[in-house]
């Protein structure tokens, strides 16, 4: 990072990281404003054009230089790309990447309306707050803080806010990778959402999460196909009937414990902590004591396959001659093999499968990178402790990692310990507490410069 040696220098930096804590709340509420409802389904995406030309207004008004690209396949479904410079070209670059989509809500289940962006009770609300736009808008303070105070970092950090996260990237990171890779030269490491937030273990002790896996996603199709008839007739060959059986023999299955160095590496570290142990013959009720984290930590000690559509028939007093069903499957990294055999023993050869896949990735909890994460919360929190995790869903790091990068969950937030923060991904009343973006802000604000 360049330096100066004067401390009214110093001073000015303070007022610099102090305008982009004030910031980053104004840009959360801003982006929460601007609905960027991503359904999957072409018709009914909105939003994305118009939050990442916010984004790029943001950034070209501070002397960014930035890459507005359009997947080319949909209109509309919009990626903001900008480089900042280091001081050592020798070095490789680091990634940064939010999404700028995020799930539908309904109005009338919230406490406030989904896309206010209000700022109230000590938290901005709404849909996207913690999935993602709280870590867009503090990755956006800190990038125009370090542009209006002339600050280099060690090593070129690319800033990317990406379209199409939330139904598998194709028109946002997957796509980028396939046909601008360009735009990601050099890069060798690369954090994002879901990780750097902090848990309270029993006694107060806190700590903060890394992730450093994620599970595959499987987007599986399941077909029968059977004679078609007259619902008033005796009718033994019924594709509804038969679906219906292997769907819910296919729910009902628990499939077997796998520990992954990832959960390992996590379980050991918070029972050096807590004293707590985790023995393999009772692992699910052990991991239980960990409260609201075991939603989170349970997911990730097997594969998982969940229901989660049925379609069939046209009219009440036709049998179909087709039934389907999705199935929202999540693999553990070095089960694909595995999980593929276990699928097709449950189903049997009448069940066609076809799927959309997005692999496991795993990356090694060690290196400069991780003791940047370190000491820079450390210097803002100095009881933290850091253990790495592995997250039971996806990122856009599943594209990343194609181009070999190195990809962790690293958007800091330091919680109250009462927050059930796993309830709030996707849920009713998702809400970032105001002081965790300013602490977010404070913790990237070092990293980004000493990373």
């Amino acid at each position: 990072m360049s330096e100066h040696s004067d401390p009214s220098a110093s001073t000015d930096q303070d007022a610099g990281l102090r305008r982009a804590e004030d910031e980053v709340v104004e840009l959360a509420s801003d982006l929460i404003r601007i609905d960027t409802t991503n359904t999957g389904d072409p018709a009914t995406v909105v939003g994305e054009r118009a939050a990442a030309e916010y984004v790029a207004e943001k950034l070209t008004e501070v002397g960014y230089e930035v890459t507005y690209v359009e997947s080319g396949e949909q209109p509309g479904r919009a990626n903001v790309i900008a480089r900042l410079p280091g001081t050592d070209p020798s070095r490789g670059g680091l990634l940064v990447h939010g999404h700028l989509d995020v799930v539908p809500a309904d109005p009338s289940e919230w406490s406030v309306h989904p896309f206010s962006g209000a700022v109230q009770d000590g938290y901005v609300w709404g849909r996207g707050a913690v999935d993602m736009k709280d870590m867009v808008a503090m990755s956006l303070a800190v990038a125009r803080r370090f542009k209006r105070d002339g600050i280099a970092p060690d090593r070129d950090i690319v800033f990317a806010f990406l379209a199409d996260e939330e139904a598998g990237s194709f028109h946002g990171s997957q796509w980028l990778v396939d046909h601008r890779p360009e735009l990601f030269e050099g890069c060798t490491e690369a954090i994002s959402e879901v990780g750097g937030f902090s848990v309270t273990l029993k006694d107060g002790v806190r700590t903060y999460l890394v992730q450093t896996a994620e599970k595959g996603i499987r987007w599986l199709k399941l077909r029968v196909r059977a004679r078609a008839g007259h619902g008033s007739m005796v009718h033994h060959d019924n594709a509804v009937t038969q679906l219906s059986e292997a769907v819910a023999k296919l729910g009902r299955h628990r499939f077997p414990i796998v520990l992954t160095d990832s959960v390992r590496e996590f379980l050991d570290g918070v029972t050096e902590l807590t004293g707590w142990d985790f023995p393999e013959d009772d692992i699910d009720g052990a991991v239980a004591k960990l409260g609201n984290l075991s939603r989170i930590v349970g997911a990730t000690l097997r594969d998982t396959a969940n229901p989660t559509m049925l379609t069939a028939g046209y009219k009440h007093n036709v049998i179909p001659s087709v039934a389907e069903a999705a199935v929202d499957c999540r693999i553990l990294p070095g089960r694909e093999e595995a999980f593929d055999r276990e699928l097709a023993e449950l189903l049997g050869p009448d069940v066609e499968r076809e799927w959309v896949e997005l692999p496991p990735v795993e990356t090694r909890f060690e290196g400069a990178i991780v003791d940047r994460m370190s000491s820079s919360l450390l210097a803002e929190d100095p009881a933290a402790t850091m253990l790495p995790y592995m997250m039971s869903g996806g990122t856009d790091g599943k594209a990343f990692s194609r181009l070999g990068m190195h990809c962790f969950g690293f958007a800091p937030l330091k919680l109250p310990a009462g927050l059930d923060f796993s309830a709030l991904f996707h849920g009713v009343d998702e809400r970032v507490p105001v002081e965790g973006l300013r602490f977010g802000v404070r913790v990237l604000d070092r990293f980004l410069r000493e990373a």
